[in-house]
């Protein structure tokens, strides 16, 4: 096979100062005034440093710094996802082959792929990665496997294109009249529709020469790279509610406080108090809980994660996977293994299927007939020497015997043999085959595509109809179909394979074998009320075997990708809610599924493992990618790995995700109990004309309780029984469980009755202010504790507080117990405080009031917390 001259140093350097170099464009990087501008619009940001300066102005130093931190780490968090782009466009540049080999000058020589122009002449071959988007003009079995590309996990033969292909092509404007590749969604130019090869797939067999028509941005690999980098992060539904729900909390804060600085100093005309009283107010109100919840929660989740193999990327994506309604499976390399499998011989009309597992084979091919032992080493013998195609490893991987052979069989099992001749693949006959000479004379074994080696049979009539039905037959169970034949030769073997007198032998079947663990992942995905999806770029045939193994509804049938671009946005939103099987499709094919499921309002998780799936990774709310078989782009797209490549994980991050999220509205209707009675006890007793009760040292010692119990106690909760037989819950609901929200309320306005209560009685006993302030803190206390115990407790009863889970609440409830008691008993302490030893009946009393309403309290709320967490 010869290659022309190729381009002169000349044309080469003319050609790059019109398309640039071969490398993947960049994403413009973000300026840092814009990012640091966005993230100054964030309401958590601008909340974070509200309150951070309002514990600054109080003097309480430690606080403030620690609400700095979050808001410097918003900041960081920006900074890391720029970068984590920029690593995910790296990942792609790496996927172009470093060097290639090209003609130029007349010569043949090794430069870097980013060196490539249009026009240029690559050589390619077995185990090289192509350099860019080419047109093959010459080639000799030339097979590639574009799996990461399209999918499908056979390597495709390639041909060579007629002698004016160029004429069928667009060219590019100034580009010295090169052909620039038309878009590989779009239809080929007639001609050249098995003839082109694309930047970053494997060449596992054969050689050919190519033209370069396409580099940089306009290869396909450049299109999956720039509609990644154009892409924009998505939120994951909890952060959006949360970001609501703190800004209402924020806004109603700063008013509240505004309202009560204005109303106190014009009232009493003591401003400063009125604008202490303000701060304390506003300390009461502001959520600071609520992005510490989300952090905390997230961070221990993600390192729970990590325990099972499961790298978590972004930690906000657990959640998104707890909340996922649709699941969307690749199938070669997620639900498959992403290699070829022997699965079924037929050979003299009798079939024998042989198990996925190769350590299993050993003990049915033995029991075998010569005939069929025969059709193993026929294949064996007619595989290309030193080929890396996965179905020719697989073939020679079959343990065979000599007994029953012939003997010119026999002499090949002996390595008595010499390889003669190797033909490859041409367009006219898709059959490869091997001559080899051994002491018994000499021996030709082909296989290729059925009807081409039935025409090298000579087989016809009803021969051939019994091999068609055999061949549909094996097609319908997903299963690729080769042909096997062999020939005894002569000394003076014609050079034609037509020419030779060959015996048809048999058939083999290959599958790519699904994955042991995801028929259970995906029963148990289903029990949990989420919809599988599975989507391939393997035939439909193949496609509906697979889902039916793994156990996809195939009843809406399969929708492929040709018929896909036919369908609007709005007929593929309708397609979607039935189908549940895609097949053949392309990279912005599953872009656009997920798309449609997310205009559905669908909570959307899809897997994937290479470069093809990148974009519609990055596009789902938890985008999971393989992390042996993976590619760097997917790894690098996607929110979660599975370092082990485990589908079953991902249901264990589904249990997690769901767990969070409850134990996340256990915290937050706790954070909303527990700021009513603060927030009460701060501005009621200034409204009605008592001393006042709480200033800013009072609630940043109440905070200190509660920001442990939301950290610890919560998110230590156990998870309820029936976590994965619940729907998945509705996305877009109100911010968020509203009556989790509402019942929180509830419970935080019987505690301030019951703590308001017991100040206003010790007032009325004549107790001195001092005293009374330290039963009415006290009884705070203790309620607080309580409303933590009411809120675990839910979907478990009283037993959560005696699980392992659970040791987190007792912990700090003892410390809180402590830290009271000796802050009480310890006379600087009280001094600071503005507080006073009480008397033992008056503390008894203060306790029991409370523990009586928190009873009553716990009564009226556990219906509706119940029906909100547990539907």
């Amino acid at each position: 096979m010869r290659a022309s001259a190729g381009l002169t140093s000349a044309q080469v350097t003319q050609r790059r100062q019109v398309s640039g170099y071969n490398d993947l464009a960049r994403a413009k990087p973000s300026r840092w005034s814009a990012l640091l501008a966005s993230v100054v619009r964030e309401p958590m940001f601008v909340l974070l440093l509200l309150a951070a300066s309002l514990y600054v102005l109080i003097g309480d130093l430690g606080e403030g710094l620690m609400l700095g931190c979050f808001a410097l780490l918003s900041v960081g968090l920006v900074i890391f996802q720029e970068w984590r782009s920029a690593r995910a466009l790296d990942a792609l540049r790496e996927l172009s082959a470093p060097k290639v080999r090209v003609q130029r000058d007349g010569a043949a020589c090794v430069i870097d792929a980013r060196e490539l122009v249009p026009g240029d002449t690559l050589l390619i071959g077995e185990g090289e990665r192509v350099g860019a988007d080419a047109v093959v003009i010459a080639s000799s079995g030339l097979s590639v496997d574009e799996s990461m590309l399209t999918g499908e996990s056979a390597p495709v033969a390639k041909v060579a294109a007629g002698p004016n292909w160029q004429a069928a092509w667009p060219t590019r404007e100034g580009a010295a009249d090169s052909p620039v590749a038309s878009s590989f969604s779009g239809a080929r130019p007639s001609g050249c529709e098995d003839s082109q090869v694309f930047a970053g797939t494997l060449v596992v067999r054969g050689e050919g020469v190519a033209e370069v028509v396409a580099i940089g941005e306009d290869s396909q690999l450049g299109r999956i790279g720039a509609s990644l980098a154009g892409m924009e992060q998505v939120r994951s539904p909890l952060e959006e509610q949360i970001r609501r729900l703190a800004l209402a909390f924020s806004v109603l804060a700063l008013a509240s406080c505004a309202a009560l600085a204005l109303w106190y100093g014009a009232l009493h005309g003591r401003w400063l108090e009125g604008l202490l009283a303000a701060i304390a107010l506003g300390m009461s109100m502001l959520p600071e809980e609520f992005p510490m919840v989300l952090s905390v929660f997230f961070a221990l989740g993600a390192w729970r994660m990590s325990r099972i193999r499961v790298l978590v990327r972004r930690s906000a994506v657990i959640e998104a996977l707890g909340a996922c309604t649709v699941l969307c499976l690749d199938k070669t390399g997620t639900m498959t293994e992403n290699r070829m499998a022997v699965r079924a011989l037929h050979v003299a009309g009798n079939r024998l299927m042989l198990p996925a597992d190769r350590s299993q084979r050993k003990a049915q091919i033995s029991q075998l007939s010569p005939s069929g032992r025969g059709l193993i080493v026929a294949a064996q013998a007619a595989v290309s020497p030193g080929s890396v195609d996965p179905m020719d490893l697989d073939i020679l991987s079959l343990p065979i015997e000599s007994h029953g052979l012939s003997d010119l069989q026999q002499d090949w099992l002996a390595q008595d043999r010499r390889l003669v001749r190797h033909d490859g693949m041409t367009p006219e006959c898709l059959v490869m085959a091997n001559l080899w000479s051994g002491a018994h004379g000499r021996w030709c074994a082909a296989k290729g595509a059925p009807e081409a080696v039935a025409r090298l049979c000579g087989l016809g009539g009803e021969e051939l109809a019994t091999l068609n039905a055999q061949i549909l037959a094996l097609a319908a169970q997903g299963l690729r179909v080769i042909a096997v034949a062999q020939s005894r030769c002569a000394e003076d073997t014609p050079a034609a394979l037509h020419d030779q007198a060959f015996q048809f032998t048999g058939l083999l079947a290959f599958e790519d074998p699904l994955r042991p663990a995801v028929p259970p992942a995906i029963a148990d995905a289903r029990a949990a009320g989420i919809a599988v999806f599975m989507i391939t770029g393997d035939h439909v045939a193949t496609a509906m075997a697979i889902a039916g193994q793994a156990g996809i509804d195939v009843s809406g049938g399969v929708l492929e990708g040709a018929a896909l671009e036919g369908l609007s946005d709005l007929d593929l939103r309708e397609a979607v809610r039935q189908v549940r099987v895609f097949a053949r499709v392309r990279p912005q094919h599953k872009l656009r599924i997920v798309q449609a499921l997310r205009a559905n309002d669908e909570v959307v998780a899809m897997t994937g493992d290479g470069v093809n799936d990148a974009p519609a990774l990055h596009a789902a709310h938890a985008g999971i990618a393989m992390g042996r078989r993976g590619t760097d782009v997917a790894r690098e797209a996607a929110g979660i790995v599975l370092l082990d490549d485990d589908v079953s994980h991902i249901i264990g991050g589904i249990r997690l995700g769901r767990r969070i999220y409850d134990n996340l509205l256990k915290a937050i209707a706790y954070i909303a109990a527990i700021h009513v009675p603060i927030a009460g006890l701060t501005l009621l007793p200034l409204l009605i004309g008592l001393p006042p009760l709480m200033g800013p040292v009072h609630v940043v010692l109440v905070e200190m309780v509660v920001d442990p119990m939301c950290s610890l106690a919560f998110e230590n909760a156990p998870a309820s029984s029936d976590l994965m037989q619940r729907p998945p819950r509705r996305r877009g609901g109100t911010v968020p469980a509203l009556r989790h929200l509402t019942t929180g309320l509830l419970q935080g306005g019987l505690l301030l009755v019951a703590t308001l209560a017991v100040y206003c009685v010790a007032l009325r006993w004549d107790l001195p202010a001092e005293e009374a302030r330290t039963l009415a803190i006290v009884a705070l206390m203790v309620g607080n504790l309580m409303l933590v115990a009411q809120n675990v407790m839910l979907g478990n009863g009283w037993r959560s507080l005696t699980e392992p889970g659970a040791h987190a609440y007792w912990l700090v409830a003892l410390v809180t117990v402590a830290l009271f008691a000796g802050l009480i008993a310890w006379t600087p302490g009280r001094t600071l405080l503005r507080m006073a030893q009480p008397s033992a009946m008056g503390l008894a009393a203060a306790i029991l009031a409370v523990l009586v309403v928190s009873l009553v309290a716990a009564q009226l709320s556990k219906r509706r917390l119940v029906a909100a967490a547990f539907p």
